[in-house]
This record gives C-alpha cells, sequence and structure tokens, in this order.
C-alpha cells in the first residue's frame, strides 16, 4: 500500500512539472519580440523558435481541444486545426460575445451597444476605421458643403446687402477648402478608433470571410505579418457599399469620377455633368457651383429628384436648380462615357433615350460625376461556408430582426448583416440603428427596427428633409387599405427667425391618417431643415399622433416654430362612438332649414 500511495506521489509531481513546462513554453513564446504591425493586428508568434512553437500548439490543444484561448496580437496556435474543417465550439471557449465584420457607422454604433450590454467585442476591418461615411461620403462632404456654402453667401451680396453688410471681392483657396474636408475625415476616424479602444473592444486587421457561423478568417492580400482568426457566440456583418458604375463608364478619378475621388476636390472643372439627380448629385451640384463650375444633370427618369415628393421637388428645382449655372436632361442614359485630359481633351457623353434606346446627343464636357448610387461590399465573406448568399443584386438577405437568411429561407443561427449590406435603408444612421437592434436581439430582447421612422437629409443650401412615404406614396397606400389621407403645409415665410436671415424661401409638410392621426410622412425644405426633421422621425418611432404633437411646446423664435405650426393646423376626423347612430349624409343636412 505504501509503495502505491509513494508511486501515485510520484507520478502527480511529473505531470505537474509537465504542465508547468508547458506553460512556461508558452509564456516564451508570447514574449518573443513582435513587430508593429504584429502588434496592431493579430498575426503570428513572430521570434519563436520552431520547436518552441510546435510544443506551444500541442500543450495547448491538449489542454483544450475546443477553441477557446483568446491570444490578442497573435494567431491562435490552433488556427492550422481550424482550417481543416468547419469548427464546434463551446459558448465557453469563444474568443468573443460578438465579432463585427466592417467598422463604418453601422460597425461602430453595434459595437458600443455590444459593449454597454456587457458583451466581449472585437472588430475586424480591411480598410478605414469610420467606413465610407467618415472617410469618403457623409463627413468629407459636409465639409466641402460648409465651406462651399460660405463662399455662395459671401459671394451673394444683394443678400448681405439686405442686412447691411457690405463685402468687398471674395475668393478662395481650393486646396485649403479640400484640406478641410481630409483633415476632418481624419480627426473623425482618430474620435472613433480612440472610443473603441477606450471601452475594450479589439480591432483586428484583414479582409474577413467566413469558416463557419462562429469562426472567422481574415488576412490582407500580400501581407504575411497581418491575419487569424477569431471565434465568436454572434457575427455582425457590416461591410458596407462602394459607388455603383454603370456599364459604359470607366472610371479614371480625374476626368471620369466617382464621389470617392470628388471629395477630394483636386481640381475645379468649367463644366461638370452629374450622373444621378439624387442626394449625392444634388449636394455636389450645390459645391460646384458655388465654386464657379456650370453643372448639367443627366437623369433616367422623366423628372429630376425622382426619389422627392412631388411638391418639394418641384420647390426645391426652384430654389436649387433654376437661380443656379445648372441645366438637365431627363429620360436619358449615360451609355458611353470616354475620358478626357484635364484642360485639353473634353469628356464625350454619349446620351440614349431610355424608352427607344436609341442615341439621341453626344455631349462634351471637361468632366463627369458618375451618381447614380451604391452597390452592397459583400464579396469575399464566403457565405457559402454558413449556407448563404447574396441575392442577385449582392445584398444579403435579412429578416426583420437582422438576422440572415440562409439558401432555405430560414435564419442562419448567430449571424447578423445591418447597414448597406443589407439593402433595407442605405443611410449611415439606418446602419447605426441596425446595429442596436441586432444587438438587442443577439441578448435576446427582441426587436425590430421601424424602418419609415428613419429620417432622411440633402444637404444643400437650402437642405431638404424627410421621414417616411411621399404625398404619392401614402395616396396609393390609403387606396389599397380604404382611408382618407389628410395634408397640411407651413411656410419659412411666416417663421420669424427665418426672416430674420433673411432665409423665407421654403415649406414644411405632413401627411396623416384623418381617421387615426397616425403620421406617414412629414417633409421639409428650408434653413436647417436637417436638423428640423427629428421630432418628426421620432414621434413616429416613438407612435405619437399628429395630435399628440399639437401640444408640444418650442421656444420662441426659432426655426422649430415651423413644425409648431405645420402640426397645429393638422385636422383629424373625431373619432366614432361605439353604438352611436350614423350621421345623416351631407345632402341632407344642407337641405334643413337654417
Amino acid at each position: 500500500a505504501r509503495r502505491n500511495a509513494r508511486a501515485l506521489r510520484k507520478q502527480s509531481m511529473v505531470s505537474m512539472t509537465t504542465k508547468a513546462g508547458f506553460r512556461a513554453q508558452a509564456r516564451a513564446a508570447m514574449a518573443a519580440p513582435r513587430s508593429a504591425a504584429v502588434r496592431r493586428s493579430s498575426p503570428s508568434l513572430v521570434g519563436a523558435s520552431e520547436s518552441a512553437l510546435a510544443t506551444t500548439r500541442k500543450s495547448l490543444y491538449n489542454r483544450n481541444a475546443t477553441c477557446g484561448s483568446r491570444m490578442i496580437g497573435h494567431v491562435d496556435p490552433r488556427s492550422q486545426l481550424r482550417s481543416q474543417g468547419p469548427v464546434s465550439c463551446r459558448a465557453a471557449s469563444y474568443d468573443y460575445d460578438v465579432c463585427i465584420i466592417g467598422c463604418g457607422v453601422g460597425g461602430h454604433g453595434a459595437a458600443l451597444h455590444a459593449v454597454q450590454q456587457g458583451l466581449k467585442t472585437c472588430i475586424i476591418e480591411g480598410h478605414d476605421i469610420g467606413g465610407t461615411c467618415v472617410n469618403r461620403g457623409c463627413v468629407p462632404s459636409k465639409a466641402l458643403l460648409a465651406a462651399s456654402g460660405r463662399i455662395r453667401e459671401m459671394q451673394n451680396e444683394m443678400h448681405l446687402k439686405a442686412m447691411g453688410i457690405q463685402v468687398g471681392s471674395v475668393s478662395f483657396d481650393r486646396q485649403g477648402v479640400a484640406d478641410h474636408a481630409s483633415q476632418l475625415a481624419s480627426n473623425i476616424q482618430g474620435n472613433l478608433k480612440n472610443s473603441l479602444v477606450a471601452i475594450g473592444v479589439d480591432i483586428h486587421v484583414g479582409m474577413a470571410k467566413f469558416v463557419d457561423n462562429h469562426t472567422i478568417a481574415y488576412g490582407l492580400p500580400g501581407r504575411v505579418d497581418v491575419g487569424g482568426q477569431v471565434t465568436a457566440k454572434d457575427v455582425i456583418i457590416a461591410t458596407g457599399s462602394v459607388p455603383f458604375v454603370p456599364p459604359g463608364i470607366k472610371i479614371d478619378g480625374k476626368t471620369v469620377f466617382t464621389s470617392d475621388h470628388a471629395l477630394k476636390l483636386e481640381w475645379i472643372p468649367e463644366w461638370v455633368a452629374i450622373i444621378g439627380s439624387g442626394y449625392i448629385g444634388l449636394e455636389f451640384s450645390d459645391v460646384y457651383t458655388a465654386l464657379g463650375s456650370e453643372v448639367t444633370f443627366i437623369e433616367a427618369v422623366d423628372k429630376i429628384m425622382p426619389g422627392f415628393d412631388n411638391e418639394i421637388a418641384r420647390l426645391a428645382q426652384r430654389t436649387l436648380i433654376t437661380p443656379r449655372n445648372i441645366d438637365f436632361r431627363t429620360g436619358v442614359l449615360a451609355t458611353n462615357v470616354k475620358q478626357g485630359v484635364p484642360g485639353v481633351k473634353p469628356v464625350e457623353i454619349e446620351l440614349t433615350d431610355f424608352n427607344t434606346k436609341e442615341v439621341v446627343d453626344v455631349m462634351e464636357v471637361d468632366a463627369c460625376l458618375v451618381a447614380t448610387g451604391r452597390v452592397p461590399f459583400t464579396q469575399g465573406l464566403s457565405l457559402d461556408k454558413i449556407g448563404a448568399e447574396t441575392d442577385r443584386r449582392g445584398f444579403v438577405p435579412v429578416t426583420d430582426k437582422m438576422e440572415v437568411l440562409g439558401k432555405d429561407g430560414k435564419p442562419v443561427p448567430h449571424v447578423y448583416c445591418i447597414g448597406d449590406a443589407n439593402g433595407k435603408y442605405m443611410l449611415a444612421h439606418a446602419a447605426s440603428a441596425q446595429g442596436i437592434s441586432a444587438i438587442e436581439n443577439i441578448k435576446g430582447r427582441p426587436h425590430v427596427l421601424n424602418h419609415n421612422s428613419v429620417p432622411a437629409a440633402c444637404f444643400t443650401h437650402p437642405e431638404v428633409s424627410f421621414v417616411g412615404l411621399t404625398e404619392e406614396q401614402a395616396r396609393e397606400k390609403a387606396e389599397e387599405e380604404k382611408f382618407e389621407v389628410g395634408v397640411v403645409k407651413t411656410s419659412f415665410k411666416a417663421n420669424s427667425k427665418a426672416l430674420a436671415e433673411l432665409e423665407g424661401d421654403g415649406m414644411a409638410k405632413a401627411i396623416f391618417r384623418k381617421d387615426t392621426g397616425e403620421i406617414l410622412g412629414v417633409w421639409i425644405i428650408g434653413l436647417h431643415a436637417a436638423d428640423l426633421i427629428h421630432e418628426a422621425s421620432n414621434a413616429v418611432a416613438t407612435n405619437q399622433t399628429i395630435q399628440d404633437l399639437k401640444f408640444n411646446v418650442h421656444a420662441h423664435p426659432t426655426l422649430s416654430e415651423v413644425l409648431d405650426e405645420l402640426f397645429k393646423h393638422a385636422e383629424v376626423d373625431p373619432p366614432k362612438q361605439a353604438g352611436a347612430k350614423k350621421s345623416p349624409p351631407a345632402k341632407s343636412a344642407a337641405a334643413a332649414p337654417a
């Protein structure tokens, strides 16, 4: 018995020594020197000997044969094992609770909410923190609009003279304006990154693809020092979008370009053709005309600004198009665009009738901006590994809860998709709202975002904003569902603050159900319209009726009183009392004696 006890103690000591040796070797391997790039991403165990690496891999794998060990700044030594096929991981062994692929506004918003909910979170980003919005979209374009808007205002001598202001000649430095935009983008990008690092979000650099619905591999082409694999209980796709370039158009970034190139403002063409008259096209027409360019819109449908409410579009044309050096061609396609040379050779644009498909004209301009919308950036995700695929346009199909739909039409467990990649509403703040919604669903609190409550804005001078439906869409809905539409309008000309700034051009318009007061849509064009829309959008989000908004109090004198007047003028049918007798027809009432 004593001999057996001694043997057991000896065996236990050997086992402990072996485990301690494995742990020491693992620590030595992880303490090896690493380059700055290695520390920043998650590459391999640089500097460790092959024998130490092999020993560490074997030791760690034997200690936990699932996929749990978290090694930020290093490739998991079991990554070779994972690459042999899909991994089934225990919930307790994931590297993260949530892995977000892409760090635009949507991915950033999802990460912030995830950490707030106590979820261990990482982001995999293959390009720039902040995505399109911060680096090539919303943010730098607002800097250009701010600078060009000031130039336009200071060049409007009659407007300033009416307020007793006299100015001399106004000039600007093109490079200075461009630098303002690029510096703003850089600052915001840094702020976003710092906000994530400060709350403990790990940022991995690389292009991501699925190994299975819990495992993501990432890396950069031609870079052996960047890459690895991570596991997460839940994965959110937030890869965003890129500019859409129609067939027959070749981009050179100089004379034929997208918004990505235009934001650099490398030169100011005398005559710019803009293909597309949506938000992007309108905003750049505002910038270019303020800086002295002439603009021609090329629009495929029969009217410019086709997505706008018809009445708002007519007023926008009167304020944003007609008084400026802008003309337009509608009902035509730019079927072929030949690049030019700045200041030497013009750009040739072949115009084809949208209906007959016959070539009707060839335009020669100095430059051509392609503003025909955006397409999802979803290639290379290896969606087939999780039993999913994109639709014919490249969007990832999702449920109302942002769950990715598989080829069988059922949700793929633990995989979500938000923002431009799913195509539900291609706006930065919509992506952020979807990210928050996805996290709520991950936490087991069912949540569905009401996309009709998401506001949108065009930052021209004056601005245009809206939430919900156009009047035309509302009347079509009313026809189908058998209810009456109410419409109420008010003008900026009746607002003291707008008149004080001599900015009375503009109107607000509310569309609602006459029977219930449900708000179907609100449109605003005028000074600071983009800031004013949120009272209406939040009302839609919280299911307030137009009657509820009549009791809101607005400071005087402010532009917000435009909406105050709007809501107070709305008239809703009185509620029908249960069991009440039907009112006599209008004809009988009219025939009654006075």
